[in-house]
């Protein structure tokens, strides 16, 4: 089973799920917004991904609000506590599917799972 963790205001992650139904793909959907993840689930997704920890931060207008520094958010723990507290800096959508996972940006990087 694929799992698409879903901004749905986020045109990249509104695009990786058109990919997905257009596929055909069976995929279960989290709102991560709405179902915020655990610090675990956010370590397993780490694991999963081939990218950095910090790659999963948005350094956005809102990363700027917050007065947040790129460089304290560079290791996992930091990413985790970061994502826990502020799921908003999330960077989506991410699509896990056996054992492998992938920031899908832009969209069509959710192909490498199918």
């Amino acid at each position: 089973m694929l799992t698409i963790y879903h901004n749905p205001s986020c045109s990249k992650s509104r695009g990786a799920m058109q990919i997905l139904e257009d596929r055909g793909v069976d995929f279960e959907m989290i709102e991560y917004l709405k179902t915020p993840l655990s610090p675990e689930t956010l370590q397993d997704i780490l694991k999963l991904l081939p990218n950095k920890p910090a790659e999963l931060v948005r350094n956005d207008k809102r990363f700027k609000e917050l007065g947040l520094k790129r460089d304290d958010y560079q290791d996992g723990p930091a990413v985790v506590a970061l994502l826990t507290q502020h799921p908003e800096l999330m960077e989506r959508p991410i699509v896990v599917k056996d054992g492998r996972a992938v920031i899908a940006r832009p969209s069509e990087k959710v192909e490498e799972l199918l």
